[in-house]
């Protein structure tokens, strides 16, 4: 993995190899941490985050909801974004802030415990490599997605992923890039760490936030550009054999950005990303480049 120079950590900047935590910190055993993913684009004026406002503002809506200290407002947060970003001369990148439970005894409770906030800017390419443009291949995931009277799905919470964890080692043992999950119903869900579209008819579907799918900033992102683009979006469930059945099926999120499925469980959907997939894929990047002047408002320039 490429590094940076420096990190950002509880109000202060330090060396990348500085930037330790203790072997008793809380997070570390019992993943109570929540975290943020966002991607710096370089544009024909500069590096700037893309919507980097709405990210904070769930990073901080998810420490409210767990009951995590969170001593930072979203503008500080956005600031020290921008000079830490500068700091490392990185004209893209993805960024990661973890707000986290830090060093303290091993009690399970939370309460009155030292919360930390630590803010990292690195190079990092496509989720998928080469084949985020050509496509991947899927498979249902025998690992459940968690419910919301487990955890809250709608909250980037590092305890949650260890269910994606399972899910994506599966898949890729038995030869498949991602795993998708299913609720407890049978509902599709999400994959292990993107939201899930297909194309039916020429209607845009994803499942609704009440199938255990997180309130994805990337999945709203796309949502507002189908209409947009006179594209019709539909939210609803989804069962598992229209996976196999649609036109289309594309994976999205900050780190995914948009990634074209061409099967799942082995049925193919298609030999080549779709229509309406390639045409959103390309309205994001005109977007997060600074191409498309209508949504110049998501950027925030470093």
């Amino acid at each position: 993995m490429r590094t940076a120079r420096k990190v950002w950590m509880d109000n202060k900047f330090v060396d990348w190899k500085k930037a330790n935590v203790h072997i008793m910190t809380h997070a570390l055993h019992y993943g109570t941490a929540i975290f943020e993913g966002m991607r710096c684009y370089n544009t024909e004026d500069g590096p700037a985050v893309f919507r980097m406002k709405d990210h904070y503002k769930r990073l901080a809506n998810g420490c409210k909801a767990y009951q995590f200290g969170l001593d930072y407002s979203v503008d500080k947060m956005c600031d020290v974004t921008k000079k830490l970003i500068r700091m490392n001369k990185l004209k893209e990148c993805y960024i990661r802030p973890i707000a986290f439970v830090g060093y303290g005894d091993i009690g399970i409770n939370v309460m009155g415990r030292k919360f930390s906030l630590a803010i990292i800017a690195i190079p990092w390419g496509a989720y998928f490599g080469k084949k985020a443009q050509t496509g991947i291949s899927c498979g249902i995931s025998s690992w459940k997605r968690i419910s919301s009277t487990i955890l809250s799905p709608h909250v980037k919470a590092s305890a949650n992923y260890l269910n994606s964890v399972l899910a994506k080692v599966e898949a890729v043992e038995e030869g498949y890039d991602e795993a998708v999950m299913l609720t407890e119903e049978g509902h599709v869900s999400e994959g292990t760490g993107e939201n899930l579209f297909i194309v039916q008819n020429g209607e845009l579907v994803t499942p609704p936030l009440y199938d255990g799918v997180l309130a994805g900033i990337t999945r709203e992102t796309i949502m507002t550009l189908a209409k947009e683009m006179d594209i019709k979006v539909r939210e609803r469930s989804i069962l598992r054999d229209e996976l196999y059945t649609a036109d289309e099926m594309f994976l999205c999120g900050t780190a995914a950005e948009i990634t074209p499925v061409l099967s799942v469980d082995s049925r193919k959907i298609s030999d080549k990303p779709g229509e309406i997939t390639k045409q959103l894929r390309q309205g994001f990047f005109d977007v997060v480049s600074g191409k498309d002047e209508r949504f110049v408002k998501w950027l925030d320039f470093v």
